[in-house]
């Protein structure tokens, strides 16, 4: 996984709440998954940046998976604003899965 990021303390500790959100059709966690693109923390106004993307963007689950993102973050960091950008590009692809994801899957 290759998440950009400005703050890799900050970062590992919003991605073990992000995994604990699921993609409901697959059963895989959107870390493992590697739907999470970028982090980005502003400490000094409290808000993190989430570039994020989907499957594919006609994924049924999106609005679940994306509301899921968005409370694990605010449940990682209360009191923090999120913004959520919901990008397609580079498109997702089966390279983007961790080794651990791809084990899961029987992959």
């Amino acid at each position: 996984m290759n998440i950009k990021t400005n703050n890799e303390e900050k970062c590992d500790y919003a991605l073990l709440g992000l995994s604990h959100v699921e993609d409901p059709e697959i059963g895989l966690n959107i870390v493992d998954l590697g739907l999470i693109y970028e982090l980005y923390f502003d400490d000094a106004d409290n808000k993190i940046i989430c570039f994020m993307t989907l499957t594919t963007q006609f994924c049924p689950m999106g609005e679940a998976i994306t509301t899921d993102t968005r409370d694990s973050l605010t449940k990682s960091f209360p009191g923090w604003e999120i913004i959520l950008h919901l990008v397609f590009e580079p498109a997702w692809n089966f390279s983007m899965i961790s080794p651990e994801g791809r084990e899961f899957l029987g992959r």
